[in-house]
């Protein structure tokens, strides 16, 4: 069972290393079930909704693969990924040698992967940082020494802004908004929070340590409102279809989808996905 927010980066783990199993695997990560281990893998079976969480999770990375291939041909040549996890696109993605990559997450965490991949050799320059991002004043500290060498920067918060208060994710929009090297930055949205359509009753049982918080009617009207706006997004609903992985209808989750009318199922698919925002008056 998950019992504090750094356990989610097992969980997804899991699943993107079960993709990698699959006869038609749209990416190969070898390590992820390693750094999954058997704590990833019996979080993995008590939370249930496997399949759909593959399924999202999956997607998901598909997507910001593309996205920070996107970003290097607009000229970035550093990545830092806030809230890090497990991640492991140093070691699997195909980069330029050159790209700088800062990986950040709590202490804990960077300690156990530096363990973990002592003995693999990633295809960047990384480096990783032990940071608790909830302490504003350090994190603030870190983020000016980002803006020190002026070279352009993509930002990452994969799966960490629904873990966030509203308060705190506008302050962390305004602190990265406040170093202007820091040009771009991609997130998973879902307009309406991550706690719209999914079973209350699940969400107190397995989510109940790590709750979803951040709630606004339009991602992207309230990051607007800090100085970033949209520059590219890939809907879940459209890479589902263009991938050929219908969203599964198995478990609690599929089935709240399958008796959810079309109109709305509709509604709730295309208000979800992957997107890179920039900041606003930059070219």
């Amino acid at each position: 069972m998950i019992t504090h927010v750094t356990d989610t980066a097992l969980w997804v783990a899991v699943h993107r290393g079960r993709e990698s199993l699959r006869p038609d695997a749209m990416y190969q990560d070898p390590l992820a079930l390693r750094l999954a281990g058997k704590r990833g893998e019996k979080i993995a079976r008590k939370m249930a909704s496997g399949a759909f969480m593959g399924w999202m999770m999956s997607l998901r990375t598909v997507a910001i693969d593309n996205l920070i291939a996107d970003a290097v041909s607009l000229g970035v040549t550093r990545v830092v990924n806030l809230g890090a996890g497990l991640d492991t696109r140093p070691y699997r993605l195909t980069l330029p040698k050159s790209l700088k990559w800062i990986e950040v997450d709590f202490p804990d965490m960077i300690t156990y992967k530096n363990e973990q991949l002592a003995a693999e050799t990633p295809t960047v320059s990384l480096e990783r940082v032990a940071l608790d991002l909830s302490d504003r004043m350090a994190a603030q500290a870190f983020y000016r020494t980002l803006g020190q060498s002026g070279e352009p920067t993509l930002v990452i918060t994969e799966g960490v802004i629904p873990y966030l208060e509203n308060e705190q994710v506008a302050n962390l929009a305004d602190d990265l908004h406040a170093i202007p090297n820091l040009r771009y930055w991609i997130q998973d949205f879902r307009h309406g929070g991550y706690r719209a359509g999914v079973p209350k009753m699940w969400l107190w049982i397995k989510m109940r340590f790590a709750p979803f918080k951040f709630s606004v009617p339009n991602w992207f009207e309230f990051f607007a409102g800090h100085g970033w706006r949209l520059k590219k997004e890939h809907l879940l609903a459209d890479m589902a279809r263009d991938k050929g992985r219908p969203m599964p209808t198995v478990g609690s989750l599929g089935f709240l989808m399958m008796v959810m009318p079309k109109d709305k199922l509709e509604a709730y698919n295309r208000s979800a996905g992957f997107a890179m925002l920039e900041r606003a008056g930059d070219n």
